[in-house]
């Protein structure tokens, strides 16, 4: 695989890095919210949409490709915020294996 490589202006989003908490409901279980970390530049890209019905209504789920520089501790579950949008974190990678980029493969929330 070659090497990675687009102008780093691309990274023209800022989001909010969040991490997920777990607090205990009072019924045996746990409720999860989300704690801020820190900011950072990032390239969004849309990847898919898919229409569904589910109970007799339209959902919609978009994907997004997030190319971010590597951050210690991110991982599957935590929530990249841009103002109002929420993007889950479902996957991680090094695209070419070098350390100088982070993708994340988020669901967008809420949409």
């Amino acid at each position: 695989m070659g090497l990675i490589d687009f102008d780093p202006g691309q990274l023209s989003a800022r989001l909010a890095l969040e991490r997920p908490v777990a607090a205990p409901d009072g019924q045996g279980g746990a409720a999860v919210t989300f704690e801020f970390v820190a900011h950072a530049w990032a390239r969004i890209e849309p990847v898919t949409v898919v229409t569904e019905e589910q109970a007799g209504a339209e959902t919609v789920r978009l994907t997004h490709r997030i190319w971010l520089r590597p951050r210690e501790g991110l991982a599957s579950g935590w929530r990249l915020a841009k103002g109002i949008r929420h993007f889950r974190v479902k996957t991680l990678h090094d695209p070419d294996e070098t350390g100088r980029w982070l993708v994340c493969g988020c669901e967008e929330e809420g949409r």
